[in-house]
């Protein structure tokens, strides 16, 4: 028999659905969601309520659009919930790319956190970061070795990226990179939309023996504006079982591995 779970889980999974539904369409009607999770109008409405304090939506007459159609940069809230249960077996994949002693970067993507979630913190390995909610993620859970790259905040991604973040990476030499991407482009490689995002990424990439790209298949055939990294810079790809088998034999011709979760 399957494990019951609890109103608190049914209501995170209804609140996930109904944001992927609005970032599907646009937005959501609250009689319609009402019948297609079985609950009363009234449930909907605090479950919409509830999104728009986290910033997920804006309720407007009869239902709600997501805040992400109305801002170009997303919260990192609105990233962390799309496509969350790929993410994480991504992230739980990509351990085995955890040395057993040594150095690591964690980016600030979102599947990043969720490496944090399932980050061996029992293992000899400092962990360099420059997102203020992956170091907190592992703090919380007794990481012992831990820096935190400094500089202002950009506040929709609870991250750094600024000249003083790459000035505090010259020194350093880590082993492996764990980094992510908005946008996969088969003509143009790994993309962001955030001018500052690309510099910082190629200024980590630049300390990093080793590099691992943890990027879920709705990215695939993405193309943002900027490019931070060619295929041949990368050693190590992480996506899941949605990756397209043509599009995964065109990233290993590269000499890259590919692993699915």
């Amino acid at each position: 028999m399957a494990p019951r779970r609890n109103g608190a889980q049914l209501q995170h999974d209804r609140q996930r659905a109904i944001y992927m539904l609005a970032l599907r369409d646009g937005s959501v009607d609250v009689a319609d969601l009402a019948e297609r999770h079985g609950v009363t109008t009234e449930t909907i409405r605090r479950d919409l309520s509830d999104m728009q304090t986290r910033q997920l939506l804006k309720r407007v007459h009869g239902g709600a659009i997501p805040v992400e159609r109305m801002n170009h940069e997303p919260m990192i809230e609105a990233r962390d919930v799309v496509n969350a249960e790929e993410k994480l077996r991504i992230a739980t994949l990509a351990v085995g790319e955890i040395p057993e002693r040594g150095s690591v970067i964690i980016d600030s993507g979102s599947t990043g956190r969720r490496l944090a979630e399932v980050f061996p913190v029992e293992r000899d390995v400092h962990v360099v970061t420059n997102s203020l909610l992956t170091a907190l993620t592992l703090s919380r859970r007794g990481l012992r070795d831990l820096t935190v790259l400094g500089g202002a905040v950009r506040t929709k991604r609870h991250a750094m990226v600024d000249d003083t973040t790459r000035e505090e990476l010259q020194p350093m030499s880590v082993d492996v990179l764990f980094m992510s991407c908005d946008g996969l482009s088969f003509p143009h490689g790994l993309t962001t939309p955030y001018r500052e995002e690309h510099m910082i990424k190629r200024a980590m990439m630049e300390r990093a023996r080793k590099v691992v790209a943890l990027v879920d298949a709705s990215k695939f055939h993405n193309v943002q504006m900027f490019s931070f990294a060619s295929f041949t810079d990368i050693d190590v790809l992480v996506t899941d079982t949605r990756a397209d088998p043509d599009d995964v034999e065109l990233l290993e011709s590269h000499d890259m591995t590919v692993l699915r979760a």
